[in-house]
């Protein structure tokens, strides 16, 4: 399974990384994740049990973070729970109107015969929504941050 999320964003891309990076601003700044939990923390890796709301039903997962600040990247591996295995990869890159910012996952399912049923619930149901979510809620913030600066 593979689901690639985009959105361009309006800000300076060091902002954006940083953003991003900052998991503990993520349940301030984003209404549909409920906490982030350190397990382990470091300037560029962390372990964190992470927890969010898709339409009303709670999820949660235990991932790996690191912080590549020169590749400006973000990775993310899925160390527990349904999603166990995934990679998941965010890039930020200039564009023209903006920064493009990309939430790729990856996950080879562990039954392969279940493999459509779940790239229908966790990919579609589940991660393309809390992707695009996360891009639009992280887009508002960063935006409207770069807007007060600039006024």
């Amino acid at each position: 399974m593979r689901k690639i999320n985009s959105i361009i964003m309006r800000a300076p891309k060091r902002t954006i990384f940083e953003t991003a990076a900052n998991l503990e601003l993520w349940s301030q700044i984003l209404p549909h994740y409920r906490y982030i939990r350190y397990l382990e923390r470091s300037p560029n890796r962390n372990i964190v049990v992470m927890a969010a709301t898709r339409s009303g039903i709670p999820i949660s997962w235990t991932s790996e973070q690191i912080i590549d600040p020169d590749r400006f990247e973000i990775h993310f591996h899925h160390l527990k729970a349904f999603t166990k295995g995934m990679r998941v990869v965010w890039t930020f890159q200039d564009a023209p109107t903006g920064v493009l910012v990309e939430i790729k996952h990856d996950l080879a399912f562990r039954v392969n015969l279940l493999a459509p049923i779940a790239d229908k619930i966790i990919g579609d149901f589940f991660i393309d929504q809390i992707a695009s979510k996360t891009l639009r809620c992280m887009k508002s913030y960063v935006e409207e941050s770069a807007n007060k600066v600039a006024a």
